[in-house]
């Protein structure tokens, strides 16, 4: 089971709840990603992998595609790690 699997279930997230992943802030400093549950808009393209849905604005699919999001769990850090493909 997926960390995201893992969350999901152990936050009780209701059904029809799926992973929007997206970005907010843009300018000089670039742009920050963000992760977490949601549900579906017009606005969205939806992906499925396994048993998550995924919700991405159109808009953002520029600034997403090529992204990679993981999940770290060592001795120094925690968390969702978002890296972005060379080109």
């Amino acid at each position: 089971m997926s960390e995201l699997e893992s969350i999901l279930l152990a936050k009780k997230i209701p059904e029809g709840y799926g992973v929007r992943i997206g970005i907010k802030g843009s300018g000089c400093a670039g742009v920050s990603y963000m992760i977490g549950f949601d549900t579906p808009s017009e606005a969205d393209k939806m992906y499925q992998n396994g048993t998550l849905l995924f919700f991405i604005a159109k808009k953002h699919l520029l600034y997403i595609s090529g992204l990679t999001v993981d999940f770290i769990d060592n001795s120094e850090e925690r968390g969702f790690v978002f890296e972005h493909a060379a080109f």
